[in-house]
């Protein structure tokens, strides 16, 4: 007897975007109301809002982007429907299993995050085969992607070992943050969004190779932050990395293009990239000089200005043209884009009242509401597409 296809499950984006949305929610939901003292974790606040965001959030929402773009890059077939929902499943699991752990036992959050592993490690080897099977002449991009996405798998291996070897957590999440969400977003972006833009410029050869470099030295020094010369290291660093992405965005001439709308937040979140680095060393330079702390705004400015701002709009565009319709921005659409900005300067405004000193902790109460109403937002106009045909 014929069965109805599932239209949920009829695309690997729709099952992906949809967890990756909703664990946006409610992970950052129980960080805040954890921060706040209102609720109680048996796992640290920060490891509960790096692992959250890094492997439960965002390695979701890239599984759906690349599960749907990767065997375009490489020229292969798509990816089978069994292999992509059985990878859904085990991430739904785990996703489960970490919010039950955080509350009850650290050895269910380590039953949690091995499930994610086994289902990251799935989606590390299930590109790789495509990759190994292509015959394209040009597979430099789907590389550094690869490369990426093996970085994530090593990074959530050494979250696990970390959650008890504690000496381990510094390194486990630069390697996570710097060289898995920000280096793939960066590898992924770099070939997208000029793309989109029909630049016809040509990249520097060894454009993403230094970028790979600097990010690796970048997440030394990170690890390594315990002494003047390794900070001083590290702000020269960020003057370095922020300097030349600028100048190649900008000979990139994406600017130059007058793009749609939809275009507008792919160009905005690629130029936070050297934005954020360069108000990185700029806070790290303060922070030695008024010996304070601004509590990790330059990493806030990356994770929130570039990632959370590309992702929306590759998530937008992915959604609406896979679903039959063209992908403008327009009315609501239009609004969030201008919202994710809203986020940005709203965190932005929170490390600089921890780092004066300023008493005004309401703005945390801003920073993470903006959060949550954007991907409130955000799942109100789009789920609905994901979920069932309109």
């Amino acid at each position: 007897m014929y069965q109805k296809e599932n239209y949920f499950l009829s695309q690997p984006h729709q099952p992906f975007f949809t967890l990756g949305v909703v664990n946006a929610i409610v992970m950052i939901t129980i960080f805040a109301l954890n921060y706040k003292g209102i609720l109680t974790l048996e796992i640290s606040s920060i490891f509960f809002h790096v692992y959250s965001i890094v492997f439960i959030v965002f390695l979701n929402l890239f599984t759906g982007f690349l599960f749907t773009t990767f065997t375009r890059f490489t020229t292969q077939p798509s990816i089978q429907k069994d292999i992509y929902i059985n990878i859904f499943i085990v991430m739904l699991i785990g996703s489960i299993f970490f919010i039950i752990g955080a509350f009850l036992s650290k050895f269910i959050t380590l039953l949690a995050m091995i499930i994610i592993l086994f289902a990251n490690y799935k989606i590390v080897f299930t590109l790789q085969n495509i990759f190994n099977k292509s015959t394209s002449q040009n597979l430099e991009d789907a590389f550094w992607i690869l490369r990426g996405l093996q970085f994530g798998l090593a990074g959530n291996i050494l979250m696990i070992i970390s959650l008890f070897l504690p000496i381990l957590e510094n390194f486990a999440i630069a390697i996570s943050f710097f060289m898995f969400i920000i280096f793939l977003t960066f590898a992924v972006g770099q070939r997208m969004i000029p793309f989109f833009s029909h630049s016809m410029e040509i990249k520097h050869p060894k454009f993403i190779n230094i970028i790979f470099i600097l990010l690796l030295i970048k997440t030394i020094l990170f690890t390594l932050d315990t002494n003047l010369y390794i900070k001083i290291a590290e702000i020269i660093l960020d003057i370095i990395l922020g300097s030349y992405l600028l100048n190649e965005f900008l000979r990139l001439k994406l600017l130059h293009t007058n793009p749609q709308p939809i275009l507008w937040i792919l160009h905005l979140g690629l130029f936070w990239l050297p934005t954020a680095f360069l108000l990185d060393a700029i806070s790290l330079s303060a922070e030695l000089y008024l010996n304070t702390s601004f509590y990790f705004l330059g990493l806030h400015l990356l994770a929130l200005g570039f990632l959370t701002t590309i992702l929306i709009g590759f998530g937008t565009r992915v959604t609406y043209g896979h679903s039959g319709q063209p992908p403008q921005a327009n009315g609501l659409v239009l609004w969030l884009f201008y919202f994710t900005q809203v986020v940005v300067f709203s965190r932005f405004l929170y490390s600089l009242n921890i780092g004066f000193n300023w008493g005004f902790d309401f703005i945390f109460d801003i920073s993470f509401s903006a959060w949550l109403l954007l991907f409130v937002l955000w799942a109100i106009k789009f789920l609905p597409i994901l979920i069932k045909k309109t």
